[in-house]
């Protein structure tokens, strides 16, 4: 098994060009199914989410071609199943895109329940109304979802809850739905408008992505486009907090910065300096960091998919500060691995009480869950001596050569797969 060693201690700087979304291309992905033309996707993260899903698409008969490492070709005519169980696929969140892909077109798909982070309860009841709103029979049997109809039938949906996943699953298959359909309290995240500029750029009538109501006029049928995907906001917050913590000067290229005011407004509560452009954010961190408070939130509030790296970060803060966790109930396991590098952070419930460090001191620690694994590696560099970080398969489901972006920055980190290669690296870099 694979780990990140890392010596601590110096400030990252220079330039980091962030790759696309991994959350978007997901989602697209699944909707290239939806035609029988073909389709080309360009700027998809070569990450392990988005190889499981491909993989689970060629297995129901989808030719994906990749022109190369960031792009692919995609035909959808030969589908000859619309079972997609395999042992891969369970372990990744986004393989229930695919049910609301392959309703839409075929009116039935059967997909295996869907995986991916233990970070808390993701339940998928929203997903299921949606579909038996727009006249589906939705049933769960051999740990799988089964959805058929025999035709879908546009309608007002209010969404119970904001969710991203089930607002995506509807609007694909009510693209390809009779009628018109309305999601109500639909989520507003960046990657939502993306799919639905995807769809649209296919063919489908979608408008209002990105607030609140989203209006589907249903089409017969959806024909070949070429599509770019969004760049990775959480990828370019990660490297923006690792900035910070390391007391660093860090320009993330090839970024919408409007994706990022959440995450730019608490850098700056923080004390550091952001610098915007057309498409590049430049922060950096020359004074001591001083404490806020934070609460993650949908889109546009702050993003649950940050909040390990701003925890992480808030422990080298001067003062106290609380981070409270609306989203999921089960976000602060990796409190205990940076208990090790000496943080002092208090859990109760759903909020983490922070008393800020002068710096973290290096530790074997590990990866309890992706966007955690990406905070543990920040307080590694940010740490004084060598920290080890197991379980990196987490870290590599949504980050594109994280350790090769980090050494372009000046970072001393290298995967290592035994204790030699670990002392080595300590021997080498000492």
């Amino acid at each position: 098994m694979e780990q990140y060693v890392i010596r601590g201690g110096n400030p990252l700087v220079g330039e980091v060009d962030i790759g696309g979304a991994k959350n978007a291309a997901l989602a697209i992905l699944a909707a290239s199914v939806m035609t029988d033309e073909t389709v080309r996707i360009d700027n998809l993260p070569d990450v392990r989410d988005i190889n499981v899903l491909i993989q689970a698409m060629e297995e129901i008969g989808v030719s994906v071609q990749r022109t190369d490492r960031h792009t692919v070709i995609i035909n959808a005519a030969g589908i000859q199943d619309l079972l997609v169980d395999n042992e891969y696929i369970k372990k990744i969140r986004a393989s229930y895109y695919l049910l609301g892909a392959l309703l839409g077109k075929y009116k039935r798909a059967e997909v295996a329940l869907p995986g991916g982070c233990n970070i808390g309860s993701r339940p998928i009841d929203q997903h299921i109304k949606g579909f038996r709103a727009l006249g589906a029979n939705v049933r769960i049997a051999h740990g799988r979802v089964i959805a058929e109809a025999e035709k879908l039938t546009g309608r007002h949906i209010y969404m119970d809850v904001v969710t991203v996943g089930a607002t995506i699953n509807v609007m694909m298959a009510a693209a390809l739905a009779e009628g018109r359909t309305i999601i109500e309290n639909a989520a507003k995240e960046p990657h939502v408008v993306d799919l639905a500029n995807f769809l649209n750029s296919m063919g489908a009538n979608i408008k209002g992505a990105g607030t609140d109501v989203i209006r589907i006029r249903g089409v017969e049928k959806l024909h070949k486009t070429e599509y770019s995907v969004i760049p990775d906001q959480i990828e370019a917050g990660t490297f923006m907090f690792a900035a910070a913590a390391t007391k660093g000067d860090v320009t993330v290229r090839n970024v919408i910065p409007k994706h990022l005011e959440s995450i730019t407004a608490k850098l700056i509560e923080l004390g550091c300096e952001v610098r915007e452009s057309d498409d590049e954010v430049r922060v950096v961190a020359s004074g001591p960091l001083t404490h806020t408070h934070v609460k993650t939130l949908a889109y546009p509030g702050f993003p649950t998919d940050m909040q390990p790296q701003i925890t992480t970060t808030l422990a080298l803060s001067e003062g106290t500060s609380i981070v409270t966790e609306s989203i999921f109930e089960n976000r602060f396991k990796y409190v205990d691995e940076l208990a090790k590098m000496g943080a002092n952070i208090k859990v109760e419930g759903n909020t983490a009480i922070i008393d800020g460090i002068s710096r973290y001191t290096g530790a074997r620690i590990s990866a309890p869950d992706l966007r955690a694994g990406a905070a543990l590696v920040i307080a590694g560099l940010a740490a004084e001596g060598i920290t080890v970080v197991d379980d990196i398969y987490y870290v590599e489901r949504g980050y594109e050569d994280f350790d090769v972006k980090l050494r372009g920055l000046g970072a001393m980190i290298e995967k290592a797969s035994t204790e030699k290669e670990i002392q080595k690296f300590q021997l080498k870099t000492g």
